[in-house]
């Protein structure tokens, strides 16, 4: 480098640290004027409005402006306990959401399952009870999404939710005869990749029904071999039963009816076939949920069209005899449940967390029931009596008196003694109005 150029770029450099060390000073100044000018703006704005009042505390310290935010929780509001007249009980043991029950086709007991990994295992006679004892079985490293007893009441049948399939549990004894412990005793085969919908045992224990949520249902024996496969034809399965006599089996889906058929079996009571036996026609759009009677003479069935319909199926529909329609009433665009009771005198729908009792003897709705629980009712189910219906949701499990039974007794009763002429049938009759009474005014005295 010559050293007659060397000063050039350092006077160039000095020219530059100068100018930056200007542009800092010039942008600080501004900066400094702006914030005097903001505070004072502050101030005179502070004079011209009122101070609030402060008051000195004992100590000299200034208290808290009543006006000021409290401070974020996150703290949930508990959710009250539902009440209602016609309520019996509540029972409560699961630490999570309940997803399905069953009653012990002997009547004494009454069973649920949970995503906590525990199927309860409860006692009917003491519904009535202040204290509800229960007995714990342990669904491991899995947790059931459905439950039914076994006819006999020595074991229950569960869906697994992880690995999709069935297993048995053998329910032990006590010497005193009281449930005592709880066996995994079988698993059955994954039959289909599809999610299990749901699962039936028929009343008779001659078979299993499996429904996916695709359109497939099995019929298998209670050894897991399979006996039938039925194709409903109805594009997803919405919901697939065993009826009550054990000889059915229906199916709703995505289409708008209710398709049922025959399970039939030989004199030697071995499988024969599954036959179609009757169709309910009638809805404008899928049906999400539809029940039977206990001896299948009767049927309700809810639609997304927003209408429920009441079924005579009496028919002999061997001879192509198609079922009656006894009563269309509206309820919701998208039903959850719909149940029929065994006697055929109640029918109690849900929706979200609403429910509703109508009764099939007067055509008419008696109660209808908001908030029913916290989140949406899951399930609802009527004992082999007709005594109760229960609805499970969220942890709790709901057990009402079937006051609308009692009432559609009285009345048909009432009905039944205008039409007859002997004594002898109309002092029964009486008797038995009586019995109705009284057995309602026991467990609702303020009821009409």
């Amino acid at each position: 480098m010559n050293e007659e150029e060397a000063p050039v770029p350092i006077v160039a450099l000095t020219m530059v640290l100068a100018t930056i060390v200007m542009m800092v000073v010039f942008f600080f100044f501004v900066a400094k004027k702006s914030k005097e000018e903001r505070e004072k703006e502050i101030e005179e704005t502070s004079a011209t409005k009122p101070k609030p009042k402060q008051n000195q505390s004992q100590n000299g310290k200034q208290q808290a402006n009543k006006t000021a935010k409290k401070p974020f929780t996150t703290k949930k509001k508990a959710h009250a306990t539902y009440t209602h007249p016609w309520l019996l009980t509540t029972l409560k043991g699961h630490t999570s959401t309940i997803l399905d029950m069953d009653f012990s086709q002997n009547g004494k007991y009454f069973i649920t399952v949970a995503e906590d990994r525990s199927a309860l295992i409860w006692s009917i006679k003491n519904f009535s009870h202040k204290e509800h004892r229960y007995i714990r079985a342990a669904i491991d490293v899995d947790h059931a999404t459905r439950v039914r007893f076994s006819p006999d009441t020595k074991a229950f049948l569960v869906s697994l939710a992880r690995k999709n399939i069935l297993r048995v549990y053998r329910i032990g004894k006590k010497n005193d005869g009281s449930i005592g412990n709880f066996v995994a005793a079988f698993d059955f085969p994954q039959y289909n990749q599809a999610d299990i919908r749901n699962i039936g045992v028929a009343s008779n224990g001659r078979f299993i029904m499996v429904g996916y949520a695709n359109t497939t249902i099995l019929v298998v024996s209670i050894k897991g071999d399979i006996l039938a496969t039925i194709d409903t034809h109805q594009v997803t399965n919405s919901l697939a039963l065993v009826s009550h006599c054990g000889r059915f089996i229906g199916s709703s889906g995505f289409t708008p009816d209710v398709k049922v058929w025959e399970v039939c079996f030989d004199k030697s009571l071995l499988f024969k076939e599954v036959s179609r036996a009757f169709e309910l026609k009638g809805h404008s759009a899928g049906v999400k949920c539809f029940s039977f009677n206990m001896d299948s003479t009767r049927m309700a069935s809810a639609s997304k069209d927003g209408t429920w319909k009441l079924w005579d199926t009496d028919v002999q529909y061997k001879k192509q005899q198609d079922p009656y329609l006894l009563y269309t009433g509206t309820f919701h665009s998208n039903p959850s449940h719909i149940v029929m009771s065994p006697d055929s005198r109640t029918v109690v729908m849900s929706h979200g967390n609403k429910i509703v009792v109508f009764n099939t003897f007067s055509k008419k709705t008696e109660m209808m029931m908001e908030n029913v629980h916290e989140g949406s009712v899951e399930g609802i189910r009527f004992d082999s009596n007709s005594k109760y219906f229960v609805s499970i949701g969220d942890r709790h499990v709901l057990i009402f008196n079937n006051i609308t039974g009692y009432r559609a007794a009285i009345e048909e009763l009432n009905d039944k003694l205008n039409q007859t002429n002997s004594n002898a049938v109309t002092e029964r009759i009486k008797e038995q109005i009586q019995e109705a009474n009284d057995a309602l005014q026991e467990i609702l005295p303020k009821s009409s």
